[in-house]
Parts: C-alpha cells; sequence; structure tokens
C-alpha cells in the first residue's frame, strides 16, 4: 500500500517537509510541542512536565527505543514518546513501572484519539 505524501512544513516560509503524522520538519519539530503546550495543554499539566520530566523521559527512551506495543506484533518501530500507564492526574507516577515507550500512532491510540478506548 503506498504511503500518503509528505505535507508542507507549518513553520512560516519553510520549504521542507514534514513526516507522516507530524505537522513540522525535522529542523522545527520542537515548534509542535510548543503550540501544543501554549495553546492545548490545560496549565496544570504544564507543570508536571518541565524538566524533570524530560530527564526521566530521555533516560527512558534511550533505555527502550523500539516501541513497546509494536514489538508485541514484533512490529519494530522506533519510540517517539513515552505514556505514563496511570496518568499522573489519576495519581500516576514517573517511576519506570508506569511508563512505556510508544511511536505516535500507538499513543494516541492510547488516549483514545484514533477511534480506540484509553488503555
Amino acid at each position: 500500500m503506498p504511503k500518503k505524501p509528505k505535507r508542507p512544513c507549518r513553520m512560516t516560509g519553510c520549504p521542507n517537509l514534514a513526516e507522516n503524522g507530524k505537522l513540522y520538519c525535522s529542523k522545527h519539530k520542537g515548534m509542535d510541542m510548543r503550540e501544543y503546550n501554549h495553546y492545548r495543554r490545560e496549565p496544570e499539566a504544564n507543570k508536571r512536565y518541565g524538566r524533570e520530566w524530560r530527564r526521566i523521559r530521555n533516560k527512558y527512551i534511550t533505555e527502550h527505543p523500539m516501541c513497546e506495543e509494536c514489538l508485541k506484533n514484533n512490529i519494530y518501530k522506533p519510540a517517539d514518546e513515552v505514556h505514563h500507564k496511570l496518568p499522573i492526574s489519576d495519581g500516576g507516577t514517573n517511576e519506570r513501572s508506569n511508563l512505556v515507550s510508544l511511536c505516535h500512532s500507538c499513543h494516541m491510540k492510547a488516549h483514545g484519539v484514533l477511534g480506540k478506548e484509553s488503555k
């Protein structure tokens, strides 16, 4: 099955193309998270995802570089994101036992964005 064509980067004036499912090219990929943090994420959540979380996330994804959900199906796909099994807002912690590395599409499925219930 053919892949969808890449889209233009949303950064004004950028001639590069963004990967499928992404809004910005690799040069401007940080803009996507900044936009999300500024306009869509609750202010309380921003407090929980600061420098300490980035340190924990980077260490975890270095140790678990493949999507753990895809690996269950023998699919080898790099992990892009680290997910809390039990959300911090529901009493979860940043303990390793509460974390799982996921690719973007599996992370969206975990949050029910792609039409599936939360895991």
